[in-house]
């Protein structure tokens, strides 16, 4: 009798679960098929009058017609285009960057170390908006507005990232690096052939972490560029507010594209991301 007992409790209690998960999932995945609902939705009108309804789901025509208006109204090419390739070079120096700094700190000890792992630490409850103003000012006398290096060179080095990779690289079994060093490498190659590629998991929630906070980013963009030249997608998306009247399925349709590719890395990695939240400190 205790056996069946436990055995319905655990099934009731597995049931409650799937529940509340089932429930979770609907609440965040509410905003984006709506997003990608209005954006299908050919009919402004409609699209205005179900706004605050839940007809706002149901499609009664489906079409493509807003992502073309995208195309036709800006060169949406070139706004993808410096996203990726600002966010891209962005993550992979800073990884680099980032986990030296991290393992130099975690395997080396010298005269202030731990004062500067302090610093780092501190530094990561300082947020951007309070040296916004002073990093423009120094940008500026460096000739670097509108450019490419103005949004890649400041964001390289996260004390926030550093202090993750430190946390895996401290806790790294010291064993395979005596090896390492009593067979004759050197700490780079230490670094770069052994640990490494052993941190991929820790590595990967970096890289997907530092991607939405690059992907998203609208302040600093806004105040450094002028043109589409350098522009990245999130000041792009502003023109579609500037020029009346504002069309939300073009906005939809805009915000739909820019969802996809963080959609698809976070596919892409998110076995590497569960790992490192179970053995590092991200969790």
């Amino acid at each position: 009798m205790r056996q069946r007992s436990r055995k319905r409790m655990i099934i009731i209690n597995r049931i409650i679960s799937y529940i509340l998960m089932i429930i979770l999932a609907i609440f965040f995945l509410f905003p984006l098929l709506y997003m990608i609902s209005v954006s299908l939705n050919p009919s402004e009108i409609d699209i205005v009058n179900q706004m605050s309804s839940i007809k706002g789901f149901i499609l009664t025509t489906i079409s493509i017609e807003n992502f073309k208006d995208v195309f036709d109204r800006m060169p949406f090419q070139r706004f993808l285009f410096n996203s990726v390739l600002i966010v891209g070079t962005t993550i992979i120096a800073g990884l680099i960057v980032n986990s030296m700094m991290a393992y130099g700190l975690a395997r080396f000890s010298f005269k202030g170390r731990k004062m500067l792992v302090s610093i780092i630490v501190a530094l990561i409850i300082i947020p951007f908006e309070a040296i916004a103003i002073p990093l423009l000012l120094i940008t500026n006398k460096m000739g670097w507005l509108d450019s490419y290096q103005v949004q890649i060179i400041p964001f390289i080095a996260n004390p926030l990232y550093i202090f993750l990779l430190y946390q895996f690289f401290i806790n790294f079994p010291k064993d395979l690096e005596e090896a390492a060093l009593i067979d004759g490498a050197g700490w780079f190659k230490i670094y770069w052939k052994i640990v490494l590629p052993l941190s991929r998991p820790v590595l990967a929630s970096v890289a997907i972490l530092h991607f939405l906070m690059q992907w998203g980013s609208f302040l600093w963009p806004l105040m450094v560029t002028r043109g589409y030249t350098y522009r990245p997608l999130t000041v792009a998306m502003q023109t579609f507010f500037g020029q009346a009247p504002i069309y939300w399925g073009d906005i939809m349709a805009f915000a739909t594209m820019m969802t996809i590719p963080v959609i698809i890395l976070f596919i892409f990695l998110q076995n590497q991301f569960v790992k490192s939240v179970a053995t590092t400190g991200i969790k």
